[in-house]
C-alpha cells in the first residue's frame, strides 16, 4: 500500500475536456453525485449531472461561481470515492476553494454539511463578482522561483495601490502569482506587469468570472458566511488536514473553533499560500505519492514546480521529475486518463 497525499483543486479547474466526466461512474461515486444533485434540485438549481451532460462547454454554466463551485467539489469527491484501496490517505490539502473539498475529503465535514458550505459560498457569487483575479508566472524555465519576477509583481502591486486601487497577492501557486484587485486595479495590474508569452498563453492572464478571492475585498462575504454558516458541524479530521497557511489540523489535536473560524474568515480575506500548504503537507506526512483529484489537471504544473523547488525525493530539476514519472510516478492526477486508470 502506498502512502498518498491528496490535493484538491480550486474552482475553475473544470474545463472543456472535463465535460461528461460525471457520467457512468461507480456506485460509490454516484452516491456523491446524487447527494450534490439532490441539494441543487431542492434549491431549484441545475444539477451537476445536467451541467456535466451539456453538449457544449459554457462559461455561464461551467465557470460561473454559483455552478462551478459545487461542480468542482462533486468531481473531486467522486474521484476520491473511486480511489483504489492500494493507496492509504495520510494527509489532505487543497488550493483555494479546494479547501472546502479538503474538509470533506479529510472527514472534517460530513458530505451534507460540506455541500451546504460549498453551495452557500458559491451562491454568493451569482451576479456578484467582486473585483477580479489574474495569473502571472514567477518561475524561470528551470521551474525555480525567479526573484526578479517576484519583485516585478510586488512593484506592480505598489504602483496600483499608489493610484488609489486595491491590489493584493491572492494565491501563492507554485511558480505562479494569483493577484486579486478591484475592477480598476485589475486593469491597472494588466498594464503594470511586463507581458510574457509561454506556450499558447500570454501573461498577465485575467481569470474569467472570478472575484478577488482571498483579499480584503471579500470581507462582506466573510461576514455573511459567519452569519449563514456559523453552525457548521465541523469535526476533527480523520487524517492531517493542512490549510492555506501551512497549519496542520491533526486528528488528535484539532481546535474546531479555529478550524471553523479559518474556513469562514482568514481563508476568505487573506492570501492563500498553496506553496506553504503543499510543502508542509509533504514534510508532515511523508507520502509515497501525491494524488490530485479532478476535475482537470490545473494543479499539475504548480505541483511539479513545488516538488522541484523543494528537491522532494531527490527531484531537483525538470529532467529529474520526468525520469521519476516514467519509472515510478510520484505525482498522479485523476485528470490524466492514463493516471486515472492507475488510481482507480
Amino acid at each position: 500500500m502506498k502512502r498518498a497525499l491528496i490535493i484538491c483543486p480550486g474552482r475553475g479547474s473544470y474545463d472543456r475536456s472535463s465535460l461528461g466526466q460525471l457520467q457512468q461512474r461507480s456506485p460509490a461515486a454516484h452516491a456523491v453525485i446524487e447527494a450534490c444533485d439532490n441539494a441543487r434540485a431542492s434549491l431549484g438549481r441545475p444539477t451537476l449531472t445536467e451541467i456535466d451532460a451539456a453538449e457544449r462547454y459554457s462559461a455561464r454554466q461551467h465557470v460561473a461561481g454559483e455552478h462551478a463551485s459545487l461542480l468542482t467539489f462533486g468531481c473531486g469527491l467522486a474521484d476520491l470515492a473511486e480511489l483504489s484501496e492500494a493507496y492509504e490517505i495520510v494527509g489532505v490539502t487543497g488550493n483555494s476553494m479546494g479547501w472546502y473539498t479538503a474538509l470533506a475529503a479529510s472527514g472534517a465535514l460530513d458530505l451534507g454539511e460540506a455541500i451546504r458550505l460549498v453551495e452557500t459560498m458559491g451562491a454568493y457569487q451569482a451576479g456578484n463578482v467582486i473585483g477580479g483575479q489574474l495569473l502571472y508566472p514567477i518561475s524561470d524555465e528551470h521551474w525555480q522561483n525567479d526573484p526578479g519576477r517576484h519583485t516585478a509583481v510586488d512593484k506592480a502591486i505598489d504602483e496600483v495601490r499608489a493610484q488609489g486601487h486595491g491590489a493584493w497577492w491572492s494565491i501563492k501557486l507554485g511558480g505562479f502569482a494569483v493577484l486579486g484587485a478591484d475592477a480598476e486595479g485589475i486593469r491597472a495590474l494588466m498594464k503594470a506587469l511586463p507581458a510574457e508569452t509561454r506556450g499558447s498563453r500570454t501573461f498577465p492572464l485575467q481569470l474569467p468570472m472570478h472575484s478577488a478571492f482571498h483579499t480584503p475585498l471579500l470581507q462582506a462575504t466573510s461576514d455573511r458566511a459567519h452569519a449563514d454558516l456559523g453552525d457548521l458541524a465541523v469535526k476533527a479530521p480523520r487524517v492531517p488536514l493542512i490549510d492555506g497557511r501551512g497549519h496542520v489540523f491533526s486528528p488528535w489535536a484539532a481546535d474546531l473553533d479555529e478550524l471553523l473560524s479559518y474556513t469562514l474568515g482568514h481563508q476568505v480575506v487573506e492570501t492563500y499560500d498553496f506553496d506553504a500548504a503543499v510543502l508542509t503537507a509533504l514534510h508532515h506526512t511523508g507520502p509515497d505519492v501525491v494524488i490530485v483529484l479532478g476535475p482537470g489537471n490545473s494543479l499539475g504544473g504548480p505541483l511539479a514546480r513545488l516538488l522541484v523547488q523543494d528537491g522532494w525525493a531527490g527531484i531537483c530539476t525538470r529532467e529529474d521529475l520526468d525520469a521519476q514519472q516514467k519509472s515510478s510516478p510520484l505525482l498522479l492526477s485523476f485528470g490524466v486518463t492514463k493516471q486515472r486508470e492507475l488510481l482507480s
